[in-house]
């Protein structure tokens, strides 16, 4: 990563000037480029820190030469995009990288203890030390300022100090020199105290933290966008919120993800990219297999079978093609999830497919009828599966799972036909619930008065997180819902154990719409944890059914009984009951719903009501 470079002037006629060779000030895996360091959030390198910029073309913020293009035709068309981009490599071959911007701005010294601006410190180019103190080096502040529409801004240090003065009607800058100093009695805010030589009372910094702490200062939100060059401050409504700078709700990225499913997953939409806009213009065969003799002169790979297929799948798949009461209720995610469900259903044989094919899925060849009892259908065994995960956007403070797009902070002050993304090559396997079984246990008056318990914690939750009532998306909490999403855990956590694979190396997608049960576990790093056929051989039938009772067997226990069986209500805003991290709960990078909607009781019981759980006639034998 390197800084924004100085302006540029073109000179009359003569071509833009290259990048300019600028200083690396650090390194991070790409994948971290999506999930941990995307555009707008803040990373700290050494003594110093930095906010990651945007992607806008026109100040090149990315080096687009290091930036490989990858396809994936359903998520780019929800999406509204033509493609994705890996994020530079930052490996000893890259030239350049992704550009970042010093923030926050203000800056103290811990010799003089001035805290100011990082400019009046008067540093020299390129470093960031204090010129009065032997060029000692500054810290960037703790304490940054945001709001739910994703803004960002330096802590008002000034406003916070004077707030007395403010009280008293005085306005205006007090031209004294403010300084920051840590008492030493404590490691809380109240040691943190900020004084001025203007002669006000030194306060602390106790209470920053407050939900209207700043809003009772009369300090607004500014609407400002420091990841985006020259971008104009936005009119904002949003009570903005004290948070620290190294806190995840500073950043917290809206991720959207697609498997490469029939017929996009042989490459031969990649070799389409260019070609869609002229191919959808035309409406016969004859004419598109006039424009593709034209187009791939000499390719045999390109047949004209081949290109009709991906036209007519492309019309059905069309999100567009949903009317407005339909997509209130189906969104263009779900219907993703649900062409993928019925292609995990249906297969994908290697028989008869290229080198090429990315999506390889084939069922056991022993018998599935071990799984019988216990409600489980025939499993697929995802020999080849590739996923790409997209940053869409990234929200503050606000949940990227619960807010509306409202919320969502852009990447680029102008729309980019591209998003960064990253793809990961892996295996897994697809385990199905009996749906006439799950939907009898589901009518249970004890089964729903659990999830009701559920949802209705998950609901009040969102609401408070909402800052407009009209907004706040219904709780996917079902008895469907809590019950796949609680299996997956469980038997994860059992394969870790069990088959040696780390936790974090698998990840859960759930399939809970109605008219979907099941789940895919699958290798959700890019490494070679568990690529080698290690996750598929986990489903077959017979070592399934041992693994399944393991777990079962697993979570009837957990070492913070009785308190985690008996729980009303656990984890974030009570949307979880029987589940902890002793038990059911995951990395978070393993689980779709950020380790809430988990409820083990639903699957064994509890000491109460041991028939109350699915797998109940399964653990009496």
């Amino acid at each position: 990563m390197t800084p924004p470079p100085a302006r540029r002037r073109r000179t009359g006629g003569a071509s833009a000037a290259p990048r300019l060779a600028l200083p690396r000030r650090g390194s991070v895996r790409r994948s971290q480029m999506i999930t941990t360091y995307g555009v707008g959030s803040l990373i700290a390198v050494d003594n110093e820190s930095f906010i990651v910029s945007g992607l806008d073309d026109a100040h090149r913020s990315w080096s687009l030469d290091e930036a490989p293009i990858i396809h994936e035709h359903r998520l780019a068309r929800v999406l509204d995009v033509s493609h994705f981009r890996l994020p530079p490599g930052s490996d000893d071959t890259s030239k350049d990288g992704v550009r970042v911007r010093r923030f926050p701005l203000w800056h103290s010294c811990p010799q003089c203890q001035a805290l100011q601006h990082v400019r009046d410190f008067n540093p020299p180019a390129g470093k960031n030390v204090c010129s009065d103190c032997d060029d000692e080096p500054l810290v960037p502040s703790r304490f940054v300022m945001a709001c739910e529409d994703g803004h960002l801004d330096d802590f008002p240090y000034w406003k916070w100090l004077h707030r007395k003065n403010r009280e008293e009607g005085v306005t205006g800058s007090c031209r004294g020199r403010m300084s920051m100093r840590f008492s030493g009695q404590s490691a809380s805010l109240r040691s943190i105290l900020i004084s001025c030589t203007c002669g006000v009372p030194e306060v602390s910094m106790e209470g920053a933290f407050r939900r209207s702490a700043l809003s009772d200062l009369g300090v607004r939100c500014e609407g400002r966008r420091p990841w985006l060059n020259d971008a104009p401050a936005e009119f904002c409504t949003q009570a903005p919120r004290t948070l620290q700078r190294g806190s995840s709700a500073v950043w917290q990225p809206v991720l959207k993800s697609a498997l490469s499913i029939p017929p996009w997953s042989d490459g031969l939409a990649d070799k389409l990219s260019e070609h869609w806009e002229n191919l959808r213009a035309y409406s016969s065969r004859m004419e598109i297999e006039i424009y593709l003799k034209g187009a791939f002169r000499g390719d045999d790979s390109v047949s004209v079978d081949a290109v009709m297929e991906l036209l007519e799948a492309e019309q059905e798949e069309d999100p567009a093609q949903e009317s407005d009461a339909d997509a209130g209720v189906v969104s263009r995610y779900q219907a993703l999830r649900r062409q993928e469900y019925e292609r995990l259903c249906a297969g994908n044989a290697l028989r008869d497919k290229g080198r090429d094919e990315q999506f390889i899925c084939e069922p056991p060849i022993s018998d599935p009828a071990v799984l019988a009892p216990l409600g489980v259908g025939r499993p697929m065994l995802v020999k080849r599966l590739r996923e790409v995960r997209a940053l869409k956007a990234f929200t503050r403070i606000a949940d990227p799972e619960s807010s509306s797009d409202g919320h969502e902070a852009a990447l680029s002050l102008t729309p980019t036909d591209w998003l960064p993304a990253m793809e990961v090559h892996g295996e897994g396997v697809f385990v199905r619930l009996d749906e006439g079984r799950l939907d009898d246990w589901a009518e249970s008056v004890a089964v729903a008065a659990r999830v009701e318990r559920m949802r209705t914690n998950h609901d009040r939750m969102l609401r408070e997180r909402a800052t407009d009532p009209t907004e706040v998306p219904p709780s996917p909490a079902t008895p469907r819902t809590v019950l796949l999403h609680t299996l997956a855990h469980v038997l994860i956590n059992e394969w870790s154990l069990d088959a040696g694979y780390p936790a974090a190396s698998l990840r859960e997608r759930l399939y809970t719409d109605a008219g979907m049960a099941g789940f895919l576990i699958y290798t959700a790093t890019s490494d070679s944890a568990g690529s080698l056929g290690g996750v598929v051989a986990q489903g077959e039938p017979d070592r399934l059914a041992d693994a399944l009772r393991s777990a079962l067997r697993r979570a009837t226990w957990c070492s913070a009984d009785p308190l985690c069986i008996e729980a009303r209500s656990s984890g974030t805003g009570g949307a979880n009951l029987a589940a902890c991290h002793a038990c059911a709960m995951l990395p978070e990078t393993s689980c779709e719903h950020n380790n809430i909607l988990l409820d083990r009781a639903l699957l064994v019981g509890t000491p109460d009501d041991p028939h109350l759980g699915f797998f109940a006639n399964v653990l009496d034998h």
